[in-house]
């Protein structure tokens, strides 16, 4: 075959759609190996929690959010009476211990990393684990800890009043059923949401004394690297905030990749590749339509123009798979499905448009997600009557008694029915 000038650009467009295609299958095909192949055994021996509350050491960080942080101390279960709340600015909280970070610490971490490295330094524990939680996460479920060194908790976040960043949400914690093969790899693709129990003896020799604004990811990679650490995961679905807004979302996710991308250097050269196709998939996922789109113009002499269609359709689909998880994480109703199955592209986009940002302008300091206070949760939530949050107990459900009922309502958690309690 001989080629022409003309034939150039032409043939630019093809190495062009088929790297994009290959990328995102790469990416996808990985989720799906993770989440059905990899995830087997994720419980452990039976699912044990070989050590009790009383083994755990509560660190709730905060800039200063008051009203926030006393709800999230109240959702801690009474068997943990060692619970330290690191704050900013000095707050009043019931229940807790507050350290404030003096403004005269100086360390190589910054942000949140700076707050969690003065309590490793000044905060006395003599609890086997540190279990880390954010400012708005609501314990739920937790009765103990599997003996390993870096426990993740699963999360769920509650609707804060915006249906479309709750929308989103779902759909991320869909992808997150990644997380269940995590126990498999050497080095854990990513540690945030929910919560997050170190062992007390890896913590003090890690440390957290780097320049970085995923704090929880860059740790667990640099203890990897240290040597073997055992990894586990807890499905006891933390409820933390979806965010309240749309521009907190993004500029959330934005932090997110930002961080992801900066600390990639800490992955062995092995986990690279898989690294960047996953950062990449995440951003430019709105692609993946355009592409369905692109395969009806594509000229008869596009190569394996068929191939490239099916392909192209079977990953748009993978899309609708990542919000089934989540709908099933949720224990949303069979009959609420093609709500969220109709908002899927909507939710892609939106839920992409942070992380592309942090791809093409990563942002180098940390910024706080909106957060919304108890008693505004509780109003956006008819189930859950006033005080029910200070009542909560975190060894309990908080909204729904059993794990086995649906919610029945697209952006809420529960109505009020029969079998629904204020207190789980």
């Amino acid at each position: 075959m001989v080629f022409v000038p003309e034939d150039v650009p032409f043939l630019a467009v093809v190495a062009s759609l088929w790297f994009v295609l290959g990328l995102y299958g790469l990416s996808a095909l990985w989720w799906l190996v993770e989440t059905i192949v990899l995830s087997w055994g994720w419980r452990g021996d039976g699912g044990d929690r070989t050590w009790g509350v009383e083994d755990v050491q509560v660190r709730v960080l905060t800039i200063g959010a008051e009203a926030v942080v006393q709800g999230t101390v109240d959702s801690i279960p009474d068997g943990i009476d060692d619970v330290r709340v690191v704050s900013e600015r000095k707050i009043d909280i019931d229940g807790a211990t507050v350290h404030v970070v003096p403004e005269s610490f100086e360390c190589t971490a910054t942000n949140k990393g700076r707050a969690l490295e003065w309590a490793r330094r000044n905060v006395e524990c003599g609890r086997e684990y540190v279990l880390y939680l954010d400012e708005d996460t609501l314990v739920t479920g937790f009765t103990g800890i599997p003996d390993a060194d870096i426990v993740q908790f699963t999360e769920k976040p509650l609707y804060t009043g915006s249906w479309l960043t709750y929308c989103c949400e779902v759909f991320r914690v869909g992808y997150q059923f990644e997380q269940y093969g995590f126990h498999r790899l050497s080095y854990p693709l990513y540690a945030w949401g929910g919560g997050v129990a170190v062992r007390h003896s890896i913590e003090r020799a890690i440390t957290w004394d780097v320049a970085t604004i995923t704090e929880d990811t860059n740790f667990i990679w640099r203890a990897a690297d240290r040597g073997a650490i055992s990894y586990r995961l807890v499905d006891a679905r933390f409820r933390n905030q979806a965010p309240p807004s749309l521009r907190a979302m993004i500029k959330q996710r934005r932090r997110w990749m930002s961080g992801t991308v900066r600390d990639g250097g800490l992955l062995p050269r092995r986990y690279r590749p898989l690294y960047l196709t996953r950062a990449v998939a995440w951003g430019f996922s709105p692609l993946v339509p355009v592409l369905v789109v692109v395969t009806t113009l594509l000229p008869s002499t596009f190569p394996y123009r068929w191939l490239y269609a099916m392909l192209s359709i079977g990953l748009f689909g993978i899309l609708f798979v990542y919000m089934l998880a989540g709908l099933v994480g949720y224990r949303k109703h069979p009959v609420l499905w093609p709500v969220f199955v109709v908002l899927t592209p909507l939710a892609a986009l939106f839920h992409a448009i942070g992380a592309l940002w942090g791809i093409v302008r990563p942002i180098e300091r940390f910024e706080v997600t909106e957060k919304v206070s108890p008693a505004e949760i509780e109003a956006e939530h008819p189930e859950l009557e006033p005080g029910a949050i200070a009542d909560h107990d975190g060894t309990e459900r908080l909204v729904r008694e059993s794990a086995d009922e649906y919610s029945w309502t697209p952006f809420e958690d529960d109505v009020e029915s029969e079998t629904a309690t204020a207190d789980d």
